[in-house]
């Protein structure tokens, strides 16, 4: 394992933001943490663990001590049914790769969760989701490396205190582990197709699709989001820069009597969610531009961008978009994207 010095961490996140860090540890074999404690031991500094880096804008021009990149790759199957299929993938694997692999398979329950940028590894994290689905409803454990005392733990589902793109892993745990592994129940048939949001079904339409699986489902989602978001490879962004709110129902019916065309998805007796982008493209921000930083002229909720902004201006740009949906409609958004 080689420690390299003074590394730009540009291409190693998808906001394309050119920040360096002191010291650079790239991870590609389990076997390696034991020279990584050794290297991390007597507390050398700040340690942050760098996935896809598809969710994460650096808003300074240096990051401290240790950026530890997960590259652990490998899928295999630990446990097969007539209905289920347990399947077992590394924390460096490409989520969208890892969707694909599964619906080839005929694996069910992630196919909602297509082209979400990323690795397997982040996802429990955030608790990814889209289109109906999160990550928990297919989650059974992962195994994560104890940055403090070199020791592998498995964290189950009540472990890993799931939330609305929230998680154990950025709360209490954070900056405390290395996630290894994440395995997932799939089903092997008699496949659940959620194709509760309108979109999806539209799709399908458009596609004078008659029957509908998992494939079917993963190539719509693909289909939409192809449309709706810009490629990072492209123009620099995060996906998704902040949360869809989740108000209290009475909180929801006195902002409805003002904007009636307020989304509305319910999620539990007396809570709904609502959308971020619809808010922030009702405060003018859709396909703003101001030099390198702007927001996407197809998707409200992508902060971009365009250049060679730097992390203080995105978030900058943030801020002011925060403050203006705030004083029209009296909702705080929350950034999804981690802030470092």
């Amino acid at each position: 394992m080689v420690v390299k010095r003074n590394v730009s961490l540009k291409k190693y996140n998808t906001f394309g933001v050119d920040t360096f860090t002191d010291n650079f540890v790239e991870l590609s074999d389990v076997n390696q943490f034991t020279q990584l404690f050794s290297i991390l031991a007597g507390g050398k500094g700040p340690i942050l663990v760098l996935g896809g880096g598809s969710n994460i804008l650096f808003t300074h021009n240096r990051i401290r001590g240790y950026v530890v990149k997960n590259n652990l790759r490998g899928i295999s199957v630990i446990k097969e049914s007539d209905d289920y299929v347990l399947v077992k993938a590394m924390a460096g694997e490409d989520w969208s790769d890892f969707v694909y692999y599964c619906v080839s398979n005929n694996w069910g329950g992630i196919e909602n969760l297509t082209m979400i940028p990323g690795n397997v590894g982040t996802s429990p994290m955030q608790n990814i989701g889209a289109y109906g689905v999160e990550l928990k409803d297919s989650f059974i454990c992962l195994e994560a490396w104890e940055i403090s005392t070199g020791k592998t733990h498995t964290f189950f589902y009540d472990d890993c205190a799931f939330g609305y793109r929230d998680s154990y892993f950025k709360q209490e745990g954070k900056g405390r582990f290395i996630i290894v592994s994440v395995t997932f129940k799939l089903t092997s048939k008699n496949h659940f197709i959620n194709t509760s949001y309108g979109t999806v079904n539209e799709e399908l339409t458009l596609k004078r699709i008659s029957k509908v699986g998992i494939s079917e489902v993963m190539d719509a989602i693909n289909s939409i989001r192809l449309r709706k978001l810009p490629d990072p490879a492209k123009i620099g962004n995060a996906g998704s820069f902040f949360k869809n709110p989740v108000l209290k129902t009475e909180d929801y019916q006195i902002l409805f009597k003002q904007w009636p065309e307020l989304p509305v998805y319910p999620i539990s007796v007396g809570i709904i969610k609502t959308a971020a982008g619809w808010l922030i493209e009702r405060a003018g921000w859709k396909g703003f531009r101001d030099g390198d930083v702007g927001v996407h002229k197809n998707q409200a909720l992508v902060i971009v961008n365009y250049g060679n902004a730097t992390g203080a201006q995105l978030l900058a740009l943030a801020k002011k978009i925060q403050d203006s949906v705030f004083q029209k409609f009296g909702i705080l958004l929350e950034p999804e994207v981690n802030l470092i």
